[in-house]
């Protein structure tokens, strides 16, 4: 065995088979200007390291602890407990052998490294080995076990307190407060009690991890003139496995839940009311097919289902009440019709908006919703089923308001996205194309028909290309008497 030379500076061998290992050992070694010492080598098998003895006569070996193709074993028995002086190091090795000096990086602080390697350099004499398995040394640092869980449980009992006020003063406020808008149908109550449960939830978590965090920061901050390094507190397994078990069961049970509130919200009435909704940009279209008539408002009797059947003539548009919590897009494209079920509960008047970004004027989709009593209801069918005017202009005033027309064109000069009608009937228009139109009759038909075919100049293509589908020849001829009288 080799042994300690009397003159010139320590030699020292790094055994393990990890780069970053033996380079961040080289480089902390380097930096330690004032200690003599040089490593002569790195090696990471045990055959390399016994050629690099005879060749290199190291004073001193380090061994990568947590290296499994270092046998640690095999280096205490040959190069520790034999005859010769030669000091080895084994990083993070819980039970050393005699001439070993052991450095447990799990247990020693940050603080402590200077003191480690001027023991084992020999810069000064060691007053003691830095390992938690040696006896005298547990002896002088242990704190009796009693007295360790009294304060764990003192502590775990002011948390806990600090949490429970936060979270009943959360609830307190929550249950004073209006987060949600009136519940004005029966759909709205199942989702009302799945958002407070939420709500519940919210407050409770944010109470425990601010309550524990607030608690923390105050009672185990660092004091004046501490700087030593925190304990090194390793997993727990048993709470480990409560994080993880006890959020997941409450997420199984919100699914759960969430899955009942949504049966109730679409549990269907024998004879409901049927009414087909249209979205077109920027504006909604009501239309009764059993009692033959078409509203730009939705009139619904209360505390009778309504079978809401919603589509859209060309972008996507979402229907949506807050008062009634449902909501449903719709989607354009025959076949994509999408159902929805409206229980309304409360008398008044409510509004439709439109709940998906649809274009430029898409914050000005409403539509105007009435919830009547039954006998209401029955006399305002039967005023619409009367309504409809004998002129032709009053008629194509009814048919561009119900057909959505207005969103797109004003009748008193205003600009919109497209052209207004004020004035515009009998005059001479110029196209995308370059030519020119006389906007009569004819033109009016074929644009409806074909909304694409003929652009006035400066506007763009955004008519519905399946409008014309909904209105019939008379219905178009109304229209353009209506833009006639506008002149």
């Amino acid at each position: 065995m080799v042994t300690r030379r009397e003159a010139g500076p320590w030699r020292i061998l790094i055994a393990s088979s990890h780069p970053l290992f033996a380079e961040g050992l080289r480089s902390l070694l380097h930096q330690r200007q004032q200690m003599d010492a040089v490593v002569v080598g790195m090696v990471s098998t045990i055959e390399e390291a016994l050629h690099a003895l005879r060749d290199l006569q190291p004073d001193l070996v380090i061994v990568d602890y947590d290296d499994e193709q270092v046998n640690r074993d095999e280096f205490l028995a040959r190069f520790v407990e034999g005859e010769g002086r030669l000091r080895v190091v084994l990083l993070s090795l819980k039970e050393g052998g005699q001439d070993a000096i052991v450095y447990d990086r799990r247990t020693l602080a940050a603080s402590q490294v200077e003191d480690w390697l001027d023991e084992w350099t020999g810069t000064r004499r060691p007053e003691r080995r830095i390992s938690p398995n040696l006896p005298e040394e547990n002896e002088k640092s242990k704190v009796p076990e009693q007295s360790l869980r009294r304060g764990n449980m003192k502590h775990a009992i002011a948390a806990g307190l600090l949490v429970v006020v936060l979270a009943v003063a959360g609830i307190f406020a929550l249950q004073r407060i209006d987060l949600l808008p009136q519940t004005a149908s029966l759909q709205a109550i199942p989702i009302d009690d799945l958002f407070r449960l939420d709500f519940t939830a919210i407050v409770v978590l944010f109470a425990l991890i601010v309550g524990l965090m607030v608690y923390s920061i105050i009672v185990f901050r660092r004091r004046e003139g501490d700087t030593t390094d925190g304990p090194n507190i390793r997993g727990n397994m048993k709470l480990e496995v409560a994080w993880t078990v006890i959020p997941l069961g409450f997420v199984l049970y919100l699914a759960f839940v969430g899955s009942l509130a949504l049966g109730r919200t679409q549990a269907a009435d024998p004879k409901p009311l049927r009414v087909d909704v249209i979205g077109s940009q920027w504006a909604w279209r009501f239309d009764y097919p059993d009692q033959g008539i078409t509203s730009t408002d939705l009139i619904l009797p209360v505390n009778k289902q309504a079978l809401l059947t919603i589509s859209s003539t060309d972008v996507i548009h979402s229907f949506w009440v807050p008062e009634f919590r449902v909501k449903q897009d719709a989607l354009p494209g025959d076949g994509f019709e999408r159902e929805l079920r409206i229980t309304p509960s409360e008398v008044g008047e409510y509004k439709v908006r439109c709940a998906e970004l649809c274009g430029r004027q898409h914050y000005n989709m409403l539509a105007l919703v009435k919830v009547l009593s039954q006998a209401d209801f029955d006399v305002w069918v039967q005023s619409m089923v009367t309504a409809i005017p004998e002129d032709p202009v009053a008629r194509g005033d009814l048919w561009t308001q119900q057909f959505g027309c207005r969103a797109c064109h004003s009748v008193d000069g205003s600009p919109l996205v497209g052209p207004t009608w004020k004035g515009i009937f009998g005059t001479q228009e110029q196209l995308t194309d370059g030519s020119t139109v006389t906007v009569d009759a004819e033109y009016i038909r074929n644009s409806i028909r074909d909304p694409g075919a003929q652009i006035v100049a400066g506007f763009q293509n955004l008519m519905p290309a399946n409008i014309g589908a909904d209105l019939t020849d008379d219905q178009i001829a109304d229209i353009a008497a209506f833009m006639e009288s506008l002149k």
